[in-house]
């Protein structure tokens, strides 16, 4: 059986929120809680987390986690993820954001199943949201899919326009063939990744494909010090795995 490796990518220097993955959340650093989320996973056989900043890496060693140092001159966290899987041996890898504190395990697993199948390079997930006044945000990252479930486009903009029953919310959350990764963060950034300001756009725009799995969960992402009080409240009313 094909092996899956899920990779947690933090960095301590954030403009909006410095020291993110430490922040804490009802006792324990975020970074800890992703980690402990993820290995509710049936299917991942490793969890990784990767970083530059040594109070991050002595944090994960506190609690257990495997930890990798990466260069501090990576400019996303897809590129810390593929210098850690040009390293390990796992076929499969999920990058998992270490600013989604309340993300299920389950969801990791999807994306593992969708690439048992190599002709998928990468996958991703999506939740089908009907406030469809939430289209306009520009910090909501909108998909339209095929009827095949592959991503045609991804956009900060309302797509589809004019929807009047629902529109697909983006999550952030990837998994990827490991020589595709590689591939991918050798790539030059793109046109339209660019102007949106979205990488995956990179992948469409060289002729990819992106599986896209939709679930039944919205993101709580942690972007500013005052999201911490949002996760907090949703872990007061039991609203999550």
């Amino acid at each position: 059986m094909r092996k899956v490796a899920g990779i947690i990518p933090a960095r301590y220097q954030s403009t909006r929120f410095p020291g993110k993955p430490l922040a804490m959340i009802q006792g324990k650093p975020m970074i800890q809680r992703v980690y402990e989320n993820a290995a509710k996973s049936a299917l991942l056989s490793r969890i990784i987390i990767a970083t530059d900043d040594k109070r991050i890496a002595n944090a994960a060693a506190s609690f257990g986690a495997e930890v990798f140092m990466t260069s501090a001159g990576h400019p996303s966290g897809t590129d810390r993820v593929a210098e850690v899987a040009e390293q390990i041996e796992e076929s499969i890898i999920i990058n998992i954001q270490g600013d989604e504190p309340l993300l299920p395990g389950r969801l990791l697993d999807a994306l593992a199943e969708a690439l048992k199948e190599e002709s998928v390079p990468v996958a991703s997930l999506m939740a089908r949201r009907t406030d469809l006044d939430g289209m306009a945000d520009p910090n909501r990252v909108k998909v339209v899919v095929d009827d095949r479930g592959y991503a045609m486009y991804f956009s900060r903009a309302p797509i589809p326009q004019g929807a009047r029953d629902y529109y697909h919310l983006h999550i952030g959350i990837y998994g990827y063939q490991r020589e595709f990764l590689g591939e991918f963060a050798r790539m030059r950034a793109s046109r339209l990744e660019t102007a949106e300001r979205l990488e995956q756009l990179r992948i469409l725009e060289a002729g990819f494909k992106i599986k896209m799995i939709e679930v039944p969960y919205t993101a709580l992402s942690v972007d500013a010090p005052e999201d911490i009080i949002r996760v907090e409240e949703f872990l007061k009313k039991g609203v999550h795995e």
